[in-house]
């Protein structure tokens, strides 16, 4: 992306960039400042929105099959807890600043380089896997008898053993007892990848916003659906913890602006605010939402929906009250955001904002409707205590 960006923030692991303008620079000298029509910043601030509300919804309610599934098969869950949590912020600064001094030492181009191999790769991966379920939805004659043709790839290592003869001379024989790959798939997966790999191509060629916003759509589904808090009291800590995070680094130095405007990566949603005067190919003024102003809040969001499923109001069927309660208070957010960055025209930190509303909305409404002992008692995965 030949523009670059004014005001931007950025960690590296969060990806806390927010909705920013981004502006052309004409010369060593002289910048021009980009300002956008009113339509141009409605349609670009209103697909943020949205997309970012999708991502979310989605999100949380395939967390609830991702949990039912690993109930049924005795998957053992990988979860966060209190003491991950509280530690998160510390190792996410130490990368941000590992990155920052990366880039001060090495040329933006080898950064570059390898950022979009790895994106390339994982987006693949990340946009199959988002797919796949809502492939399985599908219902058509056509479809079903293409899925008739089943496939079946495993991949085991033999582990070589000692049996013992009458003569006292030992014969090694094999066992199989681990399985690295177990891997069934029909033509109707095989063509979704296809298409995948076109989109990582298209990415990786281009790097165009469509392909850009793909791949984050991606990511950002099938991060909510597999980070799995486990308690509330580990999501409130995370939040808090970010809050501060965030705040350092965007407003204490100079670093996470530094990261941002020297590598280009679809850890954002992107949306150009010159569309309608520049069309589709050509708009480069793009209004952004970080990935970590999604990802972040949406885990807690879908923590709260997986809560609400255990609920019980006097045998009535559980309701998505808390759920229902953080998304709007998520709303709420973005769109504060969005109107302060109008008012000071700076790049404002999302979790600012989004943090603290997303707490205090559905813990108020606890000590209401007084949940909140069962709440904080709220646990994914039971599990036996341990000290820590």
């Amino acid at each position: 992306m030949s523009a670059s960006v004014e005001n931007a923030t950025l960690s590296p692991l969060l990806d806390t960039i927010d909705i920013i303008n981004q502006t052309n620079e004409t010369n060593t000298t002289q910048k021009e400042v980009f300002v956008a029509r009113t339509d141009g910043m409605l349609l670009s601030y209103s697909f943020l929105l949205i997309a970012a509300l999708l991502c979310v919804y989605f999100g949380s309610y395939r967390s609830i099959t991702r949990k039912d599934k690993q109930k049924t098969s005795g998957e053992k869950p990988d979860v966060l807890t209190a003491k991950d949590a509280a530690m998160f912020p510390f190792i996410a600064s130490g990368f941000l600043f590992g990155i920052y001094l990366v880039i001060l030492l090495v040329s933006k181009e080898y950064i570059t380089f390898v950022l979009n191999i790895y994106f390339f790769l994982i987006g693949i991966v990340a946009l199959f896997r988002a797919l796949h379920p809502v492939l399985l939805k599908i219902r058509l004659p056509v479809l079903d008898k293409i899925r008739e043709r089943q496939f079946h790839i495993t991949l085991t290592e033999n582990k070589p053993s000692n049996t013992t003869t009458e003569t006292t001379t030992t014969t090694p024989t094999t066992e199989k007892d681990l399985m690295h790959i177990d891997f069934n798939f029909d033509l109707i997966d095989v063509g979704a990848l296809f298409f995948c790999v076109l989109i990582g191509v298209w990415y990786f060629l281009k790097r165009h916003w469509i392909a850009n916003n793909i791949f984050g759509i991606a990511f950002s589904i099938n991060a909510i659906e597999i980070l799995h808090f486990n308690k509330v009291l580990n999501g409130v800590v995370l939040l808090s913890g970010l809050f501060v995070y965030d705040i350092f680094w965007v407003f204490g130095t100079n670093v996470m602006i530094t990261v941002a405007k020297s590598f280009d990566a679809p850890i954002k949603l992107l949306f150009p605010q010159d569309l309608i005067e520049n069309g589709l190919l050509a708009a480069n003024k793009f209004a952004m939402l970080g990935l970590g102003d999604i990802v972040v809040p949406g885990a807690f969001i879908a923590l709260l929906l997986r809560y609400d499923m255990t609920r019980k109001q006097a045998g009535k069927k559980p309701s998505t009250l808390y759920f229902t309660v953080s998304f709007i208070a998520y709303i709420i957010a973005l769109v504060i955001t969005i109107l302060i960055l109008q008012i000071f025209k700076h790049a404002q930190p999302a979790l600012l904002y989004i943090v603290p509303l997303c707490l205090v909305f559905p813990l108020v409404t606890a000590l209401i409707c007084k949940d909140w002992t069962t709440m904080f008692a709220y646990e994914d995965h039971t599990s036996e205590k341990k000290n820590e």
